[in-house]
């Protein structure tokens, strides 16, 4: 069982930044941040494995970054640049299987946060 605490998030406006923080009982080889916009699916944003490796939504490229301290267990989302379209619930999320490489696929991720607001206003 992993249990996913997050933090962070709110309101701010276009262009501006905001950081995501989700603490974990413990890490899993892939990690991730999805986030749902009202009347929208949920979407991957990003995801990281355990070696580094990050993957990006195009949407998002350039603008957000995700990183992990290990020594806090801890997951953040680093969001730069926000627009108006970046508004929705995030989540942080954890794969629980080690398949060497993450996946987008919402629904291979096993636990979730309890999910955080952004809104971005113009």
């Amino acid at each position: 069982q992993v249990q996913l605490m997050q933090s962070g998030g709110g309101s701010v406006q276009v262009g501006g930044s905001l950081r995501l923080s989700c603490a974990a009982s413990r890490f899993t080889y892939c990690m991730g941040w999805f986030r749902q916009a009202p009347g929208k699916e949920r979407e991957g944003v990003a995801v990281m494995d355990s070696d580094g490796m990050t993957m990006y939504a195009d949407s998002v490229k350039g603008r957000f970054t995700i990183s992990q301290d290990n020594a806090k267990r801890t997951l953040y989302l680093q969001m730069n640049s926000l627009k108006p379209e970046d508004t929705a619930m995030y989540y942080c999320a954890a794969d629980k299987t080690n398949r060497g490489y993450c996946v987008w696929a919402e629904n291979v991720y096993n636990y979730w946060g309890q999910g955080t607001q952004v809104t971005v206003s113009s």
